[in-house]
């Protein structure tokens, strides 16, 4: 598994940012999930996707603004962010996990990582 992920920036508050998660390598996984970490804070959990059968999971925070997709013939997973707030500010990873997820969960369950992409929220 190799995973690129791209697509950050610095944007206003309300404003939308799609980022990718492109994976070259060799599947094995059983999901995509993506997490973010804020300076000063602790690595947390935002979104995952089960890659076979898309079910998605959310964090209470970006419930509603942010929607997670897979694209299975790029190898590419998304996450499509609205409503952008101060507070999104973060460096944003993907991650792979071949654990079966059921909800939000740790990033201790993530196995591979790939490099974070930072979003920047400012007005």
């Amino acid at each position: 598994v190799q995973l690129q992920a791209s697509g950050g920036g610095l944007i206003q508050p309300g404003e939308s940012l799609r980022l990718s998660c492109a994976n070259s390598g060799r599947y094995g996984f059983y999901a995509v999930g993506w997490f973010r970490q804020a300076p000063g804070k602790e690595r947390e959990f935002v979104a995952a996707i089960s890659w076979r059968n898309a079910n998605k999971f959310y964090s209470e925070d970006v419930k509603g603004r942010f929607t997670i997709s897979r694209d299975a013939a790029q190898n590419t997973v998304y996450l499509q962010m609205n409503s952008l707030k101060l507070e999104d500010t973060a460096v944003y990873y993907c991650a792979t996990t071949t654990r079966r997820i059921f909800g939000p969960s740790s990033s201790d369950l993530f196995e591979f990582w790939g490099q974070g992409t930072l979003v920047t929220v400012s007005s």
